[in-house]
């Protein structure tokens, strides 16, 4: 006769083991926590590695350490991918093995091939998390399972009958002389540059024109990087851009496909491309929380208003205008979490103030805006 299953049993549990959730982990080790795991429905870094094999970072990675300053895509202190690559603007299957050695070096308790089905919030506190490995228990859960892997297939009718980015593993492997991208966000310009780079004909077809975008914010327009590579490739002729132009149906055609705007239709002999952008991961867990016009209202420390107990670290993460959806940004919430956990949980905070010494402590929200260095 078979024996129930023992239901493990610690008091924080971390949802991904990417960027936020390794960042989050080496905090807790620093603070001394022991009794926490990290679930990875992959492998360390898995959407990183998934990228097209021709993606790079478009924040810069750069040794700064000598005066004091953090490498952007660094998710703790004294970690640099630029000094350990030797590369500014890394891959996404180099940013996976940073990660991995980070996680290694820390010896976080990640367990990976354990997927998290649902969060059960428990009536006296605390949480059951029901994973294809078991159930088990948690007084705390920090959801850190970002957005790469949930990719907005659907956007509008005949969709199915294009190729979303996240579908790609090299532009090299795509047949054909030209194509059509929907999309002209960082994915759609990344898709464009690499295709034109490739001697590729590329049209760009954009809802507002994000290229032409004045915001100094990154989260919202097209950052320096991609602008700089855009304005090479734009220099070969290869390259058309629409904006105005919102999408409303893709419909197979004799020879190929037609997409349709209000007046406007584009004709392409291959898929056309899908640079749509990605859902937040919280939709897995959504009645966990409130929502206003889509995103996941959180408390100043990056809990739920709804659920006591569960927060959020990475690309997830919005207070009003701030967007968190770069490292160098939501890696300075990791501390102010741990912060929140560490009270409840009577853990010394002092190791966090190598955190606040470093920027990486950002508690103060008011100080953030676009005029601003926080």
């Amino acid at each position: 006769m078979s024996q129930p299953q023992t239901k493990l049993s610690y008091d924080v549990v971390i949802v991904g083991a990417g960027a936020a959730g390794v960042g989050c982990g080496v905090v807790l080790k620093e603070l001394g926590l022991e009794h926490f795991t990290i679930l990875e429905r992959h492998q360390v870094g898995a959407s990183f590695s998934r990228w097209p094999q021709e993606m790079n970072f478009i924040t810069p990675s750069f040794p700064s350490h000598g005066f004091g300053l953090l490498d952007l895509n660094a998710v703790t202190l004294k970690t640099s991918p630029a000094i350990a690559f030797r590369r500014e603007h890394i891959s996404g299957k180099q940013y996976a093995l940073y990660l991995q050695t980070v996680a290694d070096h820390f010896e976080l308790p990640i367990q990976t091939e354990v997927d998290v089905k649902t969060v059960e919030p428990l009536p006296q506190g605390g949480f059951t998390l029901h994973t294809s490995s078991g159930d088990l228990s948690t007084q705390f859960v920090i959801w850190a399972a970002g957005e790469y892997q949930y990719p907005q297939l659907n956007p509008f009718p005949g969709a199915e009958h294009c190729l979303h980015n996240t579908q790609i593993r090299s532009w090299a492997e795509l047949e054909g002389d030209e194509f059509l991208i929907i999309g002209g966000y960082e994915s759609g310009m990344d898709a464009a540059t690499n295709l034109v780079a490739l001697g590729k004909k590329v049209g760009v077809l954009d809802r507002t024109g994000a290229w032409a975008d004045p915001d100094t914010d990154p989260s919202v327009s097209l950052s320096p990087y991609t602008l700089q590579r855009l304005e090479f490739v734009y220099r070969t002729g290869r390259l058309d851009m629409v904006g105005d132009a919102p999408i409303e149906e893709v419909k197979p055609v004799p020879g190929g496909y037609a997409v349709y705007s209000e007046y406007q239709k584009w004709v392409t002999a291959h898929p056309p491309i899908l640079c749509t952008g990605f859902d937040t991961s919280l939709k897995q867990i959504a009645p966990l929380f409130d929502w206003s016009e889509g995103y996941a209202a959180l408390t100043e420390n990056d809990e739920s208003t709804l659920t006591p107990g569960l927060f959020v670290s990475g690309p997830s993460v919005r207070h009003g205008d701030l967007i968190f959806c770069f490292i160098y940004k939501f890696r300075q919430r990791f501390a102010v979490v741990a912060h929140a956990i560490a009270q409840r949980l009577d853990l010394d905070p002092t190791p966090l103030e190598a955190y606040r010494e470093a920027g990486l402590f950002l508690d103060d929200l008011s100080c953030c805006s676009n005029d601003c260095i926080c």
